[in-house]
This record gives C-alpha cells, sequence and structure tokens, in this order.
C-alpha cells in the first residue's frame, strides 16, 4: 500500500510538472511581474473534469504558490490582485479558476 501511495504521489507531481501552452504563458508572465523567489503553478483541471467552467482540453483550473519581494508590506487583498493582475488575459479569457497561496 505505501508502494502505491508513493507512486501515486509521483504521478500527481509528474501531471503537476507537465505544464500546458496556458500553463507556461501564465508561468512566465508572473516570473516577469513578481519576480517571485518561489513559484509553483499547478494545473488542477483533471480535479474538474466535467464542473462547469472546465474547459473540455483542460488548463482551467490551477492553483499558484509563490513567494515574492514584491509581496513585503501589502495585505493579502493586495498580494492576490497583484497576481491577478499578472494573469489578467488568461483570467478574462481561459482560466475559470485561480487558487492563489502567498508564502
Amino acid at each position: 500500500m505505501l508502494g502505491e501511495r508513493k507512486f501515486r504521489n509521483w504521478e500527481l507531481d509528474k501531471m503537476q510538472m507537465d505544464l500546458g501552452p496556458i500553463g507556461k504563458i501564465m508561468e512566465s508572465k508572473l516570473r516577469v511581474a513578481l519576480e517571485p523567489s518561489y513559484l509553483e503553478l499547478i494545473d488542477e483541471s483533471n480535479q474538474h473534469h466535467g464542473h462547469s467552467g472546465a474547459h473540455p482540453s483542460g488548463e482551467s483550473h490551477y492553483r499558484v504558490r509563490i513567494a515574492a519581494a514584491a509581496f513585503k508590506g501589502k495585505s493579502r487583498v493586495a498580494q492576490h490582485r497583484m497576481v491577478n493582475q499578472a494573469l489578467a488575459a488568461e483570467l478574462k479569457q481561459r482560466v475559470h479558476a485561480l487558487a492563489i497561496e502567498v508564502l
């Protein structure tokens, strides 16, 4: 059972690392706009297949974990606005949901 669990975690990690074209654009925009010291962008679209807002070919639901000096002294709302502003075009067009975790 433990081996099976490790394998499933590895599969999940592999899926998360394989960003599609939308995810790669988003990652690039975040790096340029916020110069993060840590950035992890996870495509969680596979968890929302068939739900409202889910795109048939994926890349509609993301989670971003980010740390950046640009966030220092800013409220959580201001930090989230900065992320949303950097990804405004994707959020208007293709991305249905974005969970933001500022570290």
